[in-house]
């Protein structure tokens, strides 16, 4: 399948044209006015270009040929038959110019709606579906699916038009000037046909190939890139270039078979187009000396199959390559209809003016640090409660996919501004909750309650607001540090950011950096070590002023003197809050109020730092198994 360069694509074949295509005119409606201009056009530049062929007949039966042996023959008719036909070429080409343009215009406005409807729709998406599909997934959509829809509708389908009007309009003037020298025409047509079926099922099974090698070949190169400090270390350039020779060969193998029968479809095709002229020729030639045939319809009907034959092998490659944007349309749709992330929550979060603990609040729109949950009554009123932090899991049962059971019958609770370590091996279902509690994912069976409201009548985003989150993996945004730190809190001031940065004590690193707080971050902060990405983390949470921490990890990074630099800080930032630590360093979480140690998705030991030493259990020997590694 011809790509835009002339190289070859895997087809692929939509599984319902018609559905797709409708999909496609509905985010056309908006041109449709366009449109119609675009088909008059196509269909003027097509009947053009036929009109202007067949003006060769009059022009040599009625003016060359008795103009043959004349001194002084009278020119103006034949030049204004020229004339004449100048005008048309130029009306042709002027119509081909208008609906390129305008598709150009109808195509870009069309996959701007689509790429818009598409990213909308993804950010919609539950988290879930982003754990079940790759990032080059993804992408694809993005890149691949879209840029073939692109080509389509620019000059697939304008194309496509064409060349049928184009092969349509021939073939009727072929047949008026002459129905046996279009007899021999088709024949020959079968011939190629014939040769382009045989040698287009190999091309297609060798290019197949190819684009299998071509992907092997990219997600080497990719993984050996991002792993290079590794490769290093280990001293596996060696091994690595090996590798890269065996998939560069492979590679290398396919496309040498795939391209020799590509590249020998145009010079057959090309060649057999000539014999099939100068058969034409020869047969026109004997039926002119026969008296059956002037010279006029013998250049016309030339002209003709010249202009026959290359419309034909254009619809062939335009059919595969529609199919293939058509493919490419129908996973984009099939990723815009799938089904966004739920939420029937009806309990808001607002924010109030401070006051006592009395049950009066008084809500306002201005942040005041200070929030409640706005219930609705059965009455159709609403009931203020305030956000204190408190919650509880009561016997929750979890699992990813239906089939293994991550939380089994857990309960437990933290109370407002209690300090909760979640700890055990890798698997035990420590981020899960974290999860859970955000409502990544809702729960199967038992029920978590924030506040004394069950967390699935929050509105999702409001719930999360009232979460602060400091994930192990940080990811950093293409901007400013201070860009970055505010993207806890957009209406923080400058400030404000300042302030945070101070807490998790970022600040110092910060004002070393070429421009402070104003020095632009790239490809994930890659100019920054890894705990100093981490303090940003840590200052992003500090300026969204959460009244519910979760730190996941959140010091896994920092080294341990960093670690104390910050503690009083960390500290500072978890007073009055809750907050829920996920640990494998034990030393970070001996100041918990509670510990809670998870084994395959139950909670096995639960108590202080002391109590649980006392207890000599799990806990005891993570602990004194992490001292000996000391």
């Amino acid at each position: 399948m011809a790509g835009p360069h002339g190289h070859l694509r895997a087809k692929r074949k939509p599984k319902d044209v018609k559905k797709t295509v409708k999909r496609i005119l509905s985010y056309m409606e908006n041109y449709r006015p366009q449109l119609i201009v675009v088909v008059f056009a196509i269909v003027v530049s097509a009947a053009a270009g036929v009109a202007g062929t067949y003006f060769l007949k009059p022009l040599i039966n009625q003016y060359i040929v008795p103009f043959i042996g004349k001194e002084s023959p009278d020119l103006s008719g034949f030049i204004a038959m020229l004339s004449l036909m100048g005008t048309i070429y130029v009306v042709g080409a002027i119509s081909t110019y208008a609906y390129s343009r305008l598709m150009i215009t109808v195509a870009t406005g069309t996959l701007y709606r689509i790429r818009n409807d598409l990213f909308t729709h993804m950010e919609r998406l539950p988290i879930g579906h982003f754990d079940t599909h790759t990032h080059g997934e993804l992408m694809s959509h993005f890149t691949n699916d879209i840029d073939t829809l692109r080509e389509m509708m620019s000059q697939g389908v304008p194309q496509l038009i064409s060349s049928g009007i184009t092969v349509v309009g021939v073939f009727l003037m072929m047949v008026i000037l002459s129905p046996w020298l279009t007899l021999l025409v088709v024949g020959m047509l079968l011939i190629m046909f014939f040769v382009i079926t045989k040698i287009g099922k190999r091309t297609s099974t060798f290019f197949k190939r190819q684009q299998e090698a071509m992907g092997k070949v990219n997600g080497y190169v990719e993984e050996m890139i991002e792993g290079q400090k590794v490769v290093k270390v280990f001293s596996h350039e060696k091994a690595v270039l090996e590798g890269f020779d065996l998939r560069n060969e492979e590679l290398c193998k396919a496309a040498t078979s795939a391209n020799t029968f590509a590249n020998i479809l145009m010079p057959i095709m090309g060649n057999l187009s000539y014999v099939l002229y100068a058969v034409t020729a020869a047969s026109g030639a004997a039926m002119a000396i026969a008296g059956r045939m002037d010279l006029g319809t013998i250049a016309s009907f030339l002209q003709y199959t010249r202009s026959f034959s290359q419309p034909i092998t254009q619809l062939s490659q335009l059919f595969n390559s529609v199919l293939s944007a058509l493919a490419g349309a129908e996973r984009v749709f099939k990723l815009i209809d799938e089904e966004p992330e739920s939420d029937q929550g009806d309990v808001i979060l607002v924010n109030i003016e401070q006051g006592d603990d009395s049950d009066g609040v008084s809500e306002c729109t201005s942040r005041t640090g200070h929030w409640a949950w706005k219930v609705p009554t059965e009455d159709g009123d609403f009931q203020y409660v305030r956000l204190r932090g408190d919650v509880r899991f009561e016997n929750v049962t979890f699992s990813y996919d239906g089939e293994k059971t991550v939380l089994n019958d857990v309960s437990f609770y933290a109370k407002p501004g209690q300090k909760i370590a979640l700890v055990g091996s890798t698997g035990a279902g420590k981020t899960t909750i974290t999860n859970l509690l955000n409502r990544f994912y809702d729960i199967g069976q038992g029920r978590i309650v924030y506040d004394g409201i069950p967390v699935d009548r929050m509105r999702k985003d409001d719930l999360r607001r009232s979460l602060g989150m400091v994930l192990q993996d940080t990811h950093l945004f293409t901007g400013t540090v201070m860009e970055n730190i505010r993207y806890g809190n957009n209406s923080a001031s400058d400030e404000d950011v300042v302030r945070a940065a101070k807490l998790a004590n970022a600040h110092t690193f910060i004002k070393h950096l070429p421009e402070g707080y104003d020095t632009v971050l790239t490809a994930d902060g890659a100019n920054l070590s890894q705990g100093q990405r981490q303090l940003l983390a840590i200052g992003r949470a500090a300026v969204a002023d959460p009244p519910v921490l979760v730190l996941d990890e959140a010091t896994s990074s920092i080294d341990t003197r960093t670690e104390a630099l910050i503690e009083k800080g960390m500290d500072r930032l978890m007073e009055c809050r809750t907050v829920f630590v996920i640990a494998h360093r034990l030393s970070t979480v001996r100041n918990a109020d509670a510990i809670l140690v998870l084994e395959n998705g139950r909670i096995i030991e639960r108590g202080d730092h002391d109590d649980l030493l006392a207890q000599r259990g799990k806990y005891y020997q993570l602990y004194t198994g992490m001292f000996e590694l000391q």
